[in-house]
């Protein structure tokens, strides 16, 4: 087994404030398990969606506001089970905050990324930087995110260049998915 050194808090956050020219996640998991999400989520299940959180200026969204005003894109296909899970339907309704902050978000089946050859069986969560640098995200067995690992090999960035082209194409706009359900 081999052993890899991730990164973690600042300086995983840090890969983002850095990229000069894109951001690209293909985002592939079912379900997030995040701290600072849980109540926003529970308050989403239970019929009282947090509409003050869309509203807000995070972190996040600064950056990603920020990066579009530079030109600087933020972008990312999320790979979803239909029907939907309960993390997934939080997701799709929180990525209203996400897009007013200038990120795209685009949405591909499951089954469709699948037959199109990207990997989401199992899944593979990872952000392309520029062109030039993968952060392939780890997660424990309770989807917690543990770090990214920062690849620069030619291989790997031109397999994710590849699988962006495929899922990028294959997607739909967030209104487009939800008109589809």
């Amino acid at each position: 087994m081999t052993v890899v050194d991730l990164l973690t808090g600042g300086a995983f956050g840090s890969i983002f404030r850095t990229a000069r020219r894109s951001a690209f996640r293909l985002e592939t998991r079912d379900r997030y398990n995040v701290p600072s999400e849980r109540e926003r989520v529970r308050r989403f299940l239970a019929g009282d969606p947090d509409e003050d959180y869309l509203r807000a200026a995070h972190d996040w969204g600064a950056m990603t506001r920020a990066a579009a005003a530079a030109g600087r894109p933020f972008r990312r296909v999320r790979v979803v089970t239909v029907p939907l899970g309960d993390y997934s339907r939080y997701a799709v309704w929180s990525a209203q905050g996400n897009l007013r902050a200038g990120e795209e978000i685009r949405y591909l089946d499951r089954d469709r990324a699948d037959s199109l050859g990207l990997p989401v069986r199992p899944p593979h969560d990872a952000w392309l930087l520029d062109d030039e640098r993968v952060a392939v995200l780890h997660f424990d067995g309770e989807d917690r995110l543990l770090g990214a690992e920062l690849l620069d090999d030619p291989a790997a960035v031109g397999r994710h260049r590849a699988w962006r082209d495929t899922a990028w194409k294959a997607s739909v706009s967030r209104d487009e998915f939800l008109r589809g359900l």
